[in-house]
């Protein structure tokens, strides 16, 4: 994983590359174990029902952590931060950053830019940054 990516199977199937920042990189080895296949995020214990085998670790039988387990967790840790919140934020910041639409429909799994927009909404202080960068006559002094 020295490349900082990896390809893995979006909801509805899709097989696609995500791309991790340097930091990802230093803590995934300690959160992976040594694994090299299975689900990333694990629960505490054993699954104690049939699972799909994509949905449970081979070598230590525990299941993949699911999705409101994952919000409860991140609630708790956060003070009520949801991870949906994380989301609109990872995209906004994005966009305020001069990310342009392909790289954030790529970034965020959006097939539609409709849906997209929902998610990245740009403040005005960062549109300000973004206009006043291009402006030529500030270019000129």
């Amino acid at each position: 994983m020295r490349n900082r990516w990896a390809r893995v199977r979006r909801k509805g199937g899709a097989v696609d590359v995500i791309v991790w920042r340097t930091g990802t990189a230093r803590l995934l080895p300690r959160l992976l174990d040594g694994r090299r296949t299975g689900p990333v995020f694990l629960t505490a214990r054993r699954a104690r029902v049939e699972l799909p085998p994509a949905d449970v670790d081979a070598g230590s039988g525990k299941a993949r952590l699911s999705y409101r387990r994952a919000a409860e967790l991140f609630e708790a840790a956060t003070g009520g931060w949801t991870l949906h919140q994380l989301r609109h934020s990872a995209l906004t910041h994005a966009a305020e950053d001069g990310a342009n639409t392909s790289t954030l429909l790529a970034y965020s799994g959006h097939t539609s830019v409709a849906s997209l927009a929902r998610y990245a909404r740009v403040s005005g202080q960062a549109l300000a940054r973004w206009q006043s960068g291009r402006d030529p006559a500030a270019r000129r002094r």
